[in-house]
């Protein structure tokens, strides 16, 4: 079975499809032991309004293992998947939910980083090799949506977000063109920055005045943008911005979340209620703790910290998955753990 993305089935069929061998090389397998006792120590309630979301019944599991560097998980309802990106081995990992394995889907992702789908259910991607935004159409073409801004290549596109009027909005680091890990190292001809390409198609620059836009999101009701500002000094920032009633004119930036414990924040999603689930870390700042800071920081919309889900690595990005949109799935270094929560994503 060929593994490129640009020859699959269409997504629809691609569950249904032969299973690959899970007898994958490994780059890291990490152990784990869930938790024998209930409520699981790992969910921490930092704030009484935290309660109603845990699920006492509910233990941390770890549903795949021996990647390099896990990113930009995307689920697909309708096939009952998980796809995530393991940036390093330039690969599109797969969990299946129906049969628990874990799979290759893309063996030549373009060392993939973001993705999400659009409001036809297609496959979004944020390309580091190629440096380009794409999309995968359900026969498993491929569309190319944005590499170049006034003729300049991107740098290394990296999180990405789809709007209900079907706008795609997409942050633009260098990161991936830094070095040779996840990716190929190149110069930079654009500052960072973050992009709006609009349904029809135009390319639009939303702003360059953030160093390292890294994770994006909308709140609940669409009415605010959350960028995380991934090399703001001294500590990484989530900014919240108003969103015109143009659906992408934007104003009244704020600072929201302030990882003022160094905490390495990345990628992260909003729930129905608006509270933000935040990948989280050691930064690698002196004096930083990973044991302490590995997993996920919860914060509600005012951006207060109202709770933290403890992983055994740091969780570099997220998503809500599952039937009800309530099983949290946290692609984390080199593994995917999952929860059940009394919330469901917005999206």
């Amino acid at each position: 079975m060929d593994l490129s993305r640009r020859k699959l089935m269409t997504f629809g069929a691609v569950a249904a499809a032969t299973a690959v061998s899970t007898k994958i090389a490994s780059a890291q397998v990490v152990s784990f032991t869930p938790s024998p006792i209930y409520p699981d120590p790992a969910i921490q309630v930092l704030d009484p309004s935290f309660a109603k979301y845990r699920v006492a019944s509910a233990s941390l599991e770890q549903v795949a293992t021996g990647a390099r560097w896990l990113e930009g998980p995307v689920y697909f309802a309708d096939g009952k998947y998980l796809l995530v990106s393991d940036i390093p081995n330039n690969r599109v990992m797969k969990f299946d939910e129906t049969n628990e394995t874990w799979s290759v889907f893309d063996a030549n992702s373009n060392y993939a980083n973001g993705h999400c789908r659009d409001l036809q259910g297609r496959l979004l991607a944020c390309e580091h090799l190629t440096r380009r935004v794409t999309r995968t159409e359900h026969d498993g073409s491929i569309t190319v949506l944005a590499d170049n801004y006034k003729g300049k290549k991107l740098n290394s596109p990296n999180d990405i977000v789809c709007k209900s009027d079907g706008s795609i909005w997409f942050t633009d680091p260098p990161f991936g063109i830094a070095g040779e890990w996840e990716g190929e190292k190149a110069e930079a001809e654009l500052p960072h920055s973050v992009y709006r390409i609009s349904p029809e198609g135009t390319l639009e620059l939303v702003t360059d005045e953030l160093k390292g836009p890294n994770g994006i999101a909308f709140s609940e009701d669409e009415k605010k943008l959350y960028v995380v500002e991934g090399r703001a000094q001294p500590y990484r920032i989530v900014w919240s911005y108003d969103v015109g009633n143009d659906g992408k004119t934007l104003s009244d930036k704020k600072a929201l979340i302030t990882a003022d414990d160094n905490g390495g924040l990345d990628g992260f999603k909003v729930d129905v209620d608006g509270n933000l689930w935040c990948g989280w870390g050691s930064s690698g700042a002196a004096g930083a703790k990973p044991e302490d800071l590995n997993g996920v920081k919860i914060f509600n919309k005012e951006g207060k910290a109202i709770g933290f889900i403890k992983l055994p690595e740091r969780c570099p990005n997220l998503v809500f998955g599952g039937k009800k949109r309530n099983r949290l799935y946290m692609a984390s270094s080199h593994s995917v753990y999952a929860l059940y929560v009394e919330t469901r994503g917005a999206v």
